[in-house]
């Protein structure tokens, strides 16, 4: 991938273009290939829009993936970090007295504390042939909806610690934020059919507010409506829009069903349509993206704009697209046949930044296939990580060969085949597990590998077609894939040699060294060798070629790091690699609270700072960086860590590298750069948070020494084998998995798997 890709904040959402366009990047026959990465449009490029022009982000109830839909925090917030032009959509209910509110639905209750201020308000209707129970905007005056009710968040996946903070808001309210900057406003009308047979109407109270505001667009998923309202409203200000429901739903007014209405009906009256995204590309049963329909070039061609909704950070989009929402949009903005006129977006901002290190896979684009297998490393290769790596593990039979874990029951179908090698190992964890070193290596090869599950209950899956795909390579086959696709270079990474030397006879480092060498990587080469690990006794029998960059690997999360220690580091490593809460820390509410120093006193000490592990899943991002992965990658990019060691190396590789993303640059219509750590807890009422954790260790000298290696025995079968030292990463504390999961579990109920 090319060095020189621009990208600006919020193209995705946007479109608006500050990149070199990618060649490759054209839409295929069947839909997005796994794993296909889109490159952001070039500058000044002319879009296949119906105008020509870039698409329009549309904000969906504000900025409602982190605030309360249609609060005044979320449309407040939007136009901070979005494009000037960001358009305020409102869902617009009505009152008694014939006036609009800003709710999620129709029931009000689903949004808004409703239901407490008014606790047997409760009511039944009937709405296009269906009951609904709860309670709705029309029974009560909107002076006493203002001062009695307040938002709340209506995803219950979402943090609820904005709700009850903000009153109720009308859409002159909304006119009020939006005048504020050049923001447009779009007014959403359902259920007029209903409304009109209570005496209330719609179209009435839009011409009655004509002097307080002009929206931009007003849409509805009522035929009727825009019909009737076609000739009430300036059409040269105001776009009327269709929005069209599920295929299957019916429409009330024409008694058709959505996915069976003819466009060429609609272009009379209305400027656009807006469809859920499965409208443009359909989804299989199994979450992939299949081939585009026509809908956009048929729309296009009557001359009708369409807007495609149901875009979200933080809900499992596609498996196409790696928990990526960068690519997502992308995939409807810019490939070769097509682009949708505007996004409608819960998430109406994007960070990029660029940032002038390394990418270095995890155990291959372990995101996408399952880690350390032939498949992840060709598409980490493909992606444009600098650096592809190998958790070396070792055979019974003494083949160095490449593995995310020693314990293979969680990487592959060891279970199903050699459960009768189940054993306990105290000192490499406190589990049952079926162990390398117990399989020979082509046990190892017949069995299948096991892409990663992150989330331990299985709520959240990765690429399940890819599940069971590739095959293990030794550490030849993998230095030999290095050198002949010329990567940046390798990291060879290292645990437990001091067991396998005392206790299995196995000499991890020496088969390391010999691999190195038979691949020519122990010479001065263009191709950088890493050798990583967690024992500084590992990184000393490095020492003798000084080409190799030594990495520490420091497990836990720390707060501080003294020069004292730092010193002590440098007599074994060149670099570390820390976790992400080394630099930013959160607090179990799951909010960002500070930044630490420890990367500048890293720096200051001439180490190098790796920072580890990025994953683009939402369910793994501090509030803060709502739930756009590329404002952690911005973050990180600010601090001037040295690079990013990550599960999807396409999406670093593509983004944090745009020179284009630079907020001092010209060229950017607009850059989000990194989050300032604390400010949106500072939002947040303090007596709805979580208890504290407790505060990261500092580092000391007993997490960076490791008493030397024993030296490799030969093992007989009636000898007690020498207990081996323990290495100083293993456990002096439960770092950040324990921040993690404890945060998780609190928010989402759920436990990492890490």
């Amino acid at each position: 991938m090319s060095r020189q890709l621009c990208f600006v904040s919020l193209l995705l959402l946007a479109g608006l273009a500050a990149a070199r366009n990618n060649p490759n990047s054209g839409h295929h026959k069947h839909g997005p290939q796994d794993g296909h990465v889109h490159a952001p449009p070039s500058v000044n490029k002319k879009f296949l829009t119906l105008s020509g022009g870039p698409p329009v982000v549309v904000a969906r109830g504000g900025y409602s993936g982190l605030f309360p839909d249609s609060s005044d925090q979320a449309y407040s917030f939007a136009p901070m970090t979005s494009l000037p032009d960001t358009i305020m959509y409102c869902n617009v209910q009505l009152t008694k007295d014939n006036l609009g509110v800003c709710t999620t639905d129709i029931l009000i209750d689903l949004s808004t504390t409703a239901a407490l201020a008014y606790p047997k308000g409760d009511k039944t209707y009937n709405i296009n042939g269906r009951d609904l129970h709860g309670w709705f905007a029309m029974d009560y005056m909107l002076d006493d909806l203002k001062n009695t009710t307040f938002y709340v968040q209506n995803v219950f996946s979402r943090s609820s610690a904005f709700d009850g903070m903000a009153q109720i808001l009308t859409p002159d309210d909304l006119a009020e934020i939006a005048a504020t900057g050049k923001n447009r406003m779009w007014l959403n009308f359902d259920n007029d059919m209903f409304y009109a047979q209570h005496k209330l109407d719609a179209a009435k109270y839009i011409q009655e507010s004509g002097k307080l505001w002009t929206p931009s667009h007003i849409s509805s998923s009522e035929l009727d409506f825009l019909k009737s309202l076609s000739t009430k409203v300036d059409k040269t200000k105001t776009k009327l829009v269709f929005k069209f429901l599920g295929k299957e739903d019916v429409e009330p007014t024409s008694r058709q069903k959505y996915g069976q209405i003819d466009l060429a009906t609609l272009k009379p009256f209305v400027a656009g349509i807006v469809v859920p995204k499965d409208y443009i590309f359909p989804i299989t049963k199994d979450n992939y993206t299949d081939a585009p329909t026509t809908l956009v070039a048929d729309a296009h061609r009557l001359g009708l704009e369409v807007y495609a909704s149901g875009f979200s950070n933080d809900m499992v989009a596609s498996y196409n697209y790696s928990y990526d929402p960068v690519n997502e949009y992308l995939q409807f903005i810019d490939n070769s046949q097509f682009s949708i006129d505007g996004v409608l977006t819960d998430f109406p901002s994007t960070a990029s930044n660029s940032i002038a290190g390394l990418v270095i896979s995890h155990n291959g684009a372990s995101g996408d296939f399952p880690g350390c297998t032939d498949l992840a490393y060709q598409k980490a290769i493909d992606a444009g990580a600098d650096i592809i790596d190998c958790n070396v593990q070792m055979s019974k039979d003494g083949i160095a060969f490449c593995s995310s874990n020693i314990d293979l029951t969680g990487t592959t179908t060891a279970v199903t085949s050699f459960m009768d090698r189940s054993s306990n190992i105290p000192e490499i964890q406190p589990t049952n597990g079926i162990f390398s070193f117990d399989l020979t290596w082509s046990e190892v090869e017949s069995l299948k590998p096991t892409i990663e599950v992150p989330i331990k209950d299985g709520s959240l899956l990765r690429n399940p077609r890819n599940k069971n795909k590739g095959k293990f390579l030794t550490l030849d086959a993998f230095l030999e894939l290095a050198k002949t696709r010329k990567t940046g270079g390798v990291m060879i990474k290292i645990r437990n040699a001091a067991y396998l030397a005392s206790k299995k006879g196995l000499g991890v480092i020496d088969a390391v060294n010999t691999a190195l060498q038979k691949a020519g990587l122990d010479k001065e080469t263009t191709q950088k060798v890493m050798i990583q690990s967690e024992d500084s006794s590992v990184l000393a029998a490095f020492k003798s070629i000084p080409t190799y960059e030594r990495v520490l690997s420091i497990k836990e999360a720390v707060s501080d790091a003294p020069p004292a220690v730092v010193e002590e580091i440098k007599k074994n490593a060149n670099a570390v690699v820390i976790d992400r809460e080394s630099i930013v820390q959160t607090n179990s509410g799951f909010f960002t609270t500070t930044f630490t120093k420890v990367v500048e006193e890293m720096h200051a000490g001439n180490l190098s700072v790796y920072v580890s592990r990025i994953r683009n899943e939402y369910l793994f991002l501090s509030l803060d960086y709502l739930a756009d992965p590329y404002l952690e990658l911005a973050t990180f990019a600010s601090l001037k860590v040295d690079g990013l060691v990550t599960d999807y190396p396409a999406t670093a590789t593509a983004y944090l590298r745009n020179p284009c993303s630079d907020v001092n640059n010209p060229a950017t219509a607009i850059a989000i750069s990194a989050i300032s750590p604390g400010n949106l807890i500072k939002q947040v009422d303090q007596t709805a948070l979580p208890p504290a954790l407790p505060p990261s260790p500092v580092l000391d000298n007993e997490d960076v020494v490791d008493p030397p290696l024993p030296p490799v025995t030969k093992i007989k079968n009636n000898a007690a084998p020498a207990q081996a030292p323990k290495a100083s990463g293993a456990t002096k504390r439960v770092g950040n998995f324990g921040i993690v999961s404890t945060v998780i579990t609190l928010f989402f109920g759920m436990v990492c798997f890490f």
